[in-house]
């Protein structure tokens, strides 16, 4: 994946754009955090399930759950 950064010089007005390759370890960390992400989505899509499922279980509406809840 190429990377590109960008430098701006607040005193000479000057841009400076550089594109490279990520290092190894640019890629790994990468990598994690587009894992974590997966991670949390499926977690969250889990939770949302499960309330659902618990929702039809009691026979009420998220609105009326959270009208319980208030």
């Amino acid at each position: 994946m190429k990377i590109i950064e960008k430098e701006f010089n607040a005193l000479t007005g000057e841009e400076t754009i550089t594109e490279r390759e990520e290092t190894a370890q640019e890629q790994a960390e990468r990598k994690a955090a587009e894992a974590k992400l997966v991670a949390a989505q499926a977690e969250a899509a889990a939770k949302a399930t499960a309330k659902a499922d618990l929702l039809a279980k009691l026979g009420i509406t998220a609105e009326e759950a959270a009208l319980l809840l208030s």
